[in-house]
């Protein structure tokens, strides 16, 4: 006898929310989740109200566990839930906020499965694939919607067609067409190769996936051609001849120079027009929104005049003999959106951080252009620019040419001495510098160590018997490490941090274009404050007379760590010049640390990950303030070496002259 719930899958549906499934053929990696997060971005705009959901098929119960070199970044939500960074192009398309429960694993399904079979919630019966876990999956599909209010779910579905991990989630979609058959659509996004040999892109992979996919009981709707080029006419016809779908519906999807294109490549081929048309609702223009969007995405293509050079120095780069820049994909986004908003366009450099443990150096991995290079040659793609190299180079002398540094986050002992020493050269240098979680903590440990003279600082991570442990873990946390819980247990989620007036921090918030939301309502309620105590100096070009600084506000940021700044040395590193101008509500621990600019022109670290919080359109405020020092050393820089010439230039006409005389 089939249970109530397996026989209400094919009752019909009470409402007319529609689902929108994305499901990948032919091979892995070749864009579902920016095409989800594009359809979303534009249906959004057309005005209806939209959720995404990502599918990740591996048993694994959340990404929290998953080395990054591997698997790419893991993406935090508001929640605390650790996602897989699809999450993350989501929350930047959309510009908002996603929950936990538009994230999707198989562990996550099957591991409340069976918990339901443990308490006697399946009343005794033998509990299967079919129908028990694709209820399971249909249960969530739906509860996602519901809790979002939205009008369509956009699921992208991990993997690629014919994988044995996804069947069930296909599955899944194939019983809701059953529920909703003019509710639900199918988009396939495909990659069509051109072999070198042969010089011509070849269609049939594609309509072997169709086929693959029509085998499980579902027809393809509109495939997305993802290709090198764009596909002709001729190419559309024969894979819709082959596809049975009509011309229109097979969308081209080239290589382009920018992802955040994709909307505007996708209205322009009325993609979002097909869909609504599809399921009977009304066609509207996109809106106000979407015109910034399109601004935006002008903007970044346009800015290759002014440039910056930002290293990254970490760990998980490597993959073999490729290098993998998806392990920092939030980072290397905050810092264009930051960049793009101060007018210039980052070049980015990623270091390996081993490579400053020991004498000499390699060369560093660029992404982006170089100043000599044609910024419209070839479109921005994963693959990294080497610098040439000389005989002269070596590690330290190249991060002179840098304008700025970032340590992101990280765990473990690999590079952290490499790290170190990259730390305190840029802060005996005056690079900028900006730390991330573990940059931070490694931050505040150097200057323990060089400056307030703590020979053996380190973190109780790396070294829990040193002498001196400026970073240490919690006790609840110890707890959790006895026990052996590691996966979810960590910081993680949305904190809540004061900020002090005055401070770096404070002030790039408070002047921040698109401040967060809490921040935003302080900013409502605020008044600045006349500075009254603070001593101005006469010849100093930073005048306080006048000056006028923001109250301090109240903000809220994501983590994802397990060690502190230990309570023990804060009044120690605060008395030796160390500014913690962040802190928890009850001023235990430590957000954010900074140098103020007085000492340094940029010297910050959080230890919270403000990377998650970067968007398109809102640019996180800490990050457009490490640009903006980044931007002002390069001009400094550019005059210089300026000066340098005319000097040289001014020379050599003396030097002409006398020889006439």
């Amino acid at each position: 006898m089939k249970s109530k719930k397996s026989i209400g899958l094919l009752q019909k549906p009470k409402h007319h929310h529609k689902y929108i499934f994305v499901i990948g053929g032919v091979m892995s990696g070749v864009g579902k989740g920016i095409a989800a997060s594009s359809i979303g971005t534009l249906l959004s705009a057309k005005g209806f109200k939209v959720n995404l959901v990502k599918v990740d098929p591996y048993l694994n119960v959340d990404a929290g566990t998953m080395n990054p070199t591997e698997h790419g970044e893991v993406f935090v939500l508001n929640s605390g839930l650790e996602t897989d960074q699809d999450m993350g192009n989501y929350e930047r398309f959309l510009n908002r906020d996603l929950q936990a429960t538009d994230y999707i694993t198989s562990g996550m399904v099957y591991k409340h499965v069976i918990e339901k079979e443990r308490a006697l919630e399946y009343g005794g019966k033998c509990v299967e694939a079919v129908p028990h876990i694709r209820d399971e999956i249909v249960s969530r599909f739906e509860n996602s919607a519901k809790l979002n209010k939205s009008d369509i779910s956009i699921i992208e579905i991990g993997g690629t067609v014919g994988d044995y991990q996804n069947v069930m989630f296909i599955e899944a979609a194939r019983v809701l067409k059953i529920r909703h058959p003019n509710d639900v659509l199918f988009i396939m996004v495909s990659y069509l190769p051109i072999p070198g040999t042969l010089g011509e892109m070849k269609t049939r992979p594609t309509q072997h996936a169709v086929y693959h996919l029509a085998s499980y009981g579902v027809t393809t709707d509109i495939i997305i051609a993802r290709a090198a080029y764009p596909l002709d006419e001729r190419r559309k016809e024969k894979i819709a001849t082959a596809c049975n779908i009509p011309a229109n519906r097979v969308i081209s999807a080239p290589d382009i120079k920018s992802i955040y294109d994709v909307p505007i490549n996708f209205e322009h081929d009325h993609l979002g027009e097909i869909i609504l048309e599809s399921f009977g609702l009304p066609v509207t223009k996109p809106n106000e929104t979407f015109k910034a969007w399109k601004e935006m995405a002008r903007g970044i293509k346009n800015h290759t005049k002014h440039t910056v050079n930002i290293a990254i120095v970490g760990k998980y780069f490597n993959t073999g003999d490729f290098i993998l820049s998806d392990s920092y994909i939030s980072v290397l986004e905050a810092i264009k959106f930051s960049a793009y908003a101060c007018g210039v366009k980052p070049i980015i450099h990623t270091v390996n951080a081993r490579d400053f443990e020991g004498k000499g150096g390699k060369r560093l991995e660029v992404r982006g252009k170089n100043k000599s290079q044609s910024s419209d040659s070839e479109p921005e793609n994963l693959n990294s620019y080497l610098l040439p190299p000389t005989s002269s180079d070596s590690p330290y002398s190249q991060l002179d040419n840098m304008d700025g540094i970032i340590v992101p986050g990280g765990f473990g002992e690999s590079g952290i001495e490499g790290k170190l020493n990259v730390i305190r050269y840029a802060r005996e240098r005056n690079i900028p510098y900006f730390g991330l979680c573990y940059g931070m903590q490694l931050m505040t440990i150097e200057y323990a160590r060089n400056v307030l003279g703590l020979g053996g600082a380190q973190t109780a991570e790396i070294n829990p018997k040193a002498p001196h442990l400026i970073i240490d873990i919690m006790p609840d946390q110890k707890k959790k490490i006895a026990e052996g819980n590691y996966g979810g247990s960590m910081r993680l989620g949305r904190y809540t941090a004061k900020l002090t007036r005055g401070t770096i921090a404070n002030e790039a918030y408070f002047n921040a274009k698109v401040p967060s939301s809490l921040a935003q309502s302080e900013l409502r309620r605020a008044s600045k404050i006349q500075i009254t105590n603070i001593k101005s100096n006469p010849k100093s070009k930073n005048q306080t007379k006048g000056l006028q600084l923001a109250p301090a506000l109240t903000i809220q940021e994501r983590h994802r760590h397990r060690y502190e700044v230990n309570p023990k040395y804060i009044k120690q590193l605060e008395k030796g010049g160390l500014v913690f101008s962040g802190k928890s509500p009850d001023g235990v621990l430590m957000e954010i640390a900074e140098l103020p600019k007085s000492v340094h022109p940029f010297f910050l670290g959080t230890q919270f990950h403000p990377e998650f919080l970067a968007r398109p359109l809102a640019p996180h405020p800490l990050f457009t303030e490490f640009i903006k020092a980044s931007k002002e050393r390069e001009q400094k820089k550019v005059k210089v070496e300026n000066k340098e010439i005319s000097l040289i230039a001014e020379e050599v006409v003396n030097e002409s002259a006398r020889e006439v005389m």
